[in-house]
Order: C-alpha cells, then sequence, then structure tokens
C-alpha cells in the first residue's frame, strides 16, 4: 500500500493536470458512471466524524473527516483527514493520502475549472477573500487558470499576512505576478476580474452594490452549512444563473438555500456544471456578463483527484 504525505502530494501536483482531472470528474458525473451515496456524519461531545464514500469504475475511495472546532485553540487545523483508495475489484486497500492536502487542491482545482469556463479570456486580477488554506490553492489555480499579473487579498481578521503574502508569492511561482494585500472588501472587489470567496461567514462578505459586481467572475468556496453565507443579495439581479456541482448545494449551502427559501431564486435558475461543460453554449458570450459558481463539493472530486496523485506517484 502506498501512503503520500502533504510534501509528497505537493511535489506531484500540476494545477492545469488537476483542473483536467476536475473536467474528467464533471464528466463521470454527468455521465452517472459512479455510485456516491450520503455521506454518514458521526457526532459526539462537539467532535466530529465524516465519511464521503465514493465508487468509480476505476477505484473505490472513501475521504475520512475529522472536523474538531476546539482545535483552534491549540493552533492546529479544525478539519484533518485521509483518503483511502481501494481497489475496484477487491476492495484491497492501494493508498492512503493526506486528506487536507487532497481537499486544498482539489478543492481548489474546482474554482480554477469554474475561473476556466466561466471567466473571460482577458481577466488579468484576482481577488481573494479569505486568506486561509483554500483562499491559498484558489489563488494558485487562478494563476493557472488565467494570465493574471495581480493577486488581491483581504481577510477580515486583523491577523498580519506578511508570511502568508510570502508563501503564497512562492506557490504561484512567477516573479511577475504581483501579491497585494487589500485593507478594504470594497477595494479588492473595484480592483478584480475574478473573486474568490473562501471564508465560514454567516453572512455576506462582498458588498450589496450592484455596480461594483457587475462583470465580474464570482468563485464561492466558503459557505458548506445553511446557516454560512458569502454572496450578497444583489448577485441576483447582476445574472440569471448559479453554476452548481449537484442538487443538494442547495439544501447545504446558506448562499442557495436562503435566497430559494425567501423566493429570491427558483431551482430553474441552477445550471450543473456537469451539464454545461458538454453543452454548446458560448463560453465567451456567457463570460462577458457576471458569472456565479457556488460550490459545495463532493467525494467524486476526492477520489478522482486522489487517483490521479496516486497513478503519477506509480510512475515516478
Amino acid at each position: 500500500m502506498i501512503i503520500l504525505n502533504k510534501e509528497e502530494i505537493e511535489a506531484l501536483i500540476n494545477p492545469n493536470e488537476m483542473m483536467d482531472t476536475i473536467e474528467e470528474a464533471y464528466r463521470i458525473f454527468g455521465e452517472k458512471e459512479f455510485y456516491m451515496p450520503e455521506r454518514p456524519v458521526v457526532e459526539h461531545e462537539q467532535k466530529t466524524l465524516m465519511y464521503m464514500p465514493c465508487y468509480t469504475k476505476d477505484v473505490i475511495g472513501t475521504k475520512i473527516l475529522s472536523i474538531f472546532p476546539e482545535n483552534a485553540k491549540l493552533g492546529l487545523p479544525s478539519i484533518d483527514g485521509v483518503v483511502l483508495l481501494n481497489d475496484q475489484k477487491t476492495g484491497a486497500p492501494v493508498a492512503v493520502l493526506d486528506g487536507q492536502s487532497v481537499t486544498a487542491w482539489r478543492t481548489g482545482a474546482v474554482g480554477g475549472v469554474g475561473i476556466r469556463h466561466l471567466s473571460r479570456k482577458d481577466c488579468r486580477t484576482v481577488g481573494i477573500v479569505g486568506a486561509g488554506v483554500q483562499g491559498f490553492h484558489l489563488a494558485v489555480y487562478a494563476c493557472a487558470a488565467r494570465d493574471i499579473h495581480t493577486v488581491y487579498v483581504f481577510n477580515h481578521s486583523e491577523r498580519d499576512l506578511t508570511d502568508y503574502l510570502a508563501r503564497l508569492k512562492k506557490a504561484i511561482a512567477n516573479p511577475a505576478i504581483e501579491v497585494v494585500q487589500c485593507k478594504e472588501v470594497e477595494e479588492l472587489v473595484k480592483m478584480s476580474d475574478i473573486i474568490c470567496t473562501a471564508t465560514p461567514s454567516t453572512e455576506p462578505v462582498l458588498p450589496n452594490d450592484k455596480e461594483l459586481l457587475k462583470g465580474k467572475c464570482i468563485i464561492a468556496i466558503g459557505s458548506y452549512t445553511p446557516k454560512m453565507r458569502e454572496i450578497p443579495d444583489v448577485i441576483w439581479d447582476l445574472t440569471d444563473k448559479v453554476y452548481i456541482e449537484l442538487p443538494y448545494a442547495c439544501v447545504e449551502s446558506g448562499d442557495l438555500s436562503q435566497p430559494l427559501s425567501e423566493g429570491r431564486i427558483t431551482m430553474d435558475r441552477t445550471v450543473l456544471m456537469s451539464d454545461f461543460l458538454k453543452s454548446d453554449a458560448d463560453e465567451e458570450e456567457i463570460a462577458r456578463g457576471t458569472t456565479y459558481f457556488k460550490s459545495v463539493g463532493m467525494a467524486l472530486f476526492d477520489i478522482c483527484a486522489a487517483k490521479e496523485l496516486l497513478e503519477k506517484a506509480k510512475e515516478r
């Protein structure tokens, strides 16, 4: 059995190849060539274990997450875990991968695919709201998906971002790309062609200003419970559609469940990315307006990403 830790996974990652893998996952989803049951959740004393199994024609995999909120007091991540891959024919374990790394790199790739297909090709700036792990990886993928010259970063807390910005610039690995901290989110929105949100906020983190958000490509990653919300109501005045991965997103994320329950939008304004990618839609025409992609993730992404990493590890 092969074990891949964080450092080994980072050495294997190629952002464009990982985005291709996510697009293949969308194809598998659209063709229904998978089995992905609802994820069992076991909670006890504010400690949660989450099991995300998925079967494809090639591999069986399960992402096992631990969610321990009290870890923040210890200076540790609240979410940790592993991805276990099993042989499709025998069920034998074939690999264990660091769950934090797989989640971070595949989620960034999901956002990158959204940028690939929903942003203008001449976009040169990206704004990251939320200076955490996911915001970090969204910035890396944005720079791979488009010819970005400036990355703007805004964080609602007052923590020092000097080290974070330096690490991000090193990870982007292009000295021509500037990484700049914004003091106000309005400044970031005004300067950015693409806006990525990756926060645990329960209230919108972007300004409810039609003129500021008009013509932007918005990639929302953070909200994964009905109480979480990142995107303001004005978005529904700017775009007819929201692009999502699976219908369950409309239940899980407050960015969708709240406006649906309030009657601000209806389900016919949601578009599955798997359907969009195989359609003959004019992406350039769509990207000229305001576009909005909302991701909550799914085990299929994790398993496809882990399978790709395992194959690359075997090649090496």
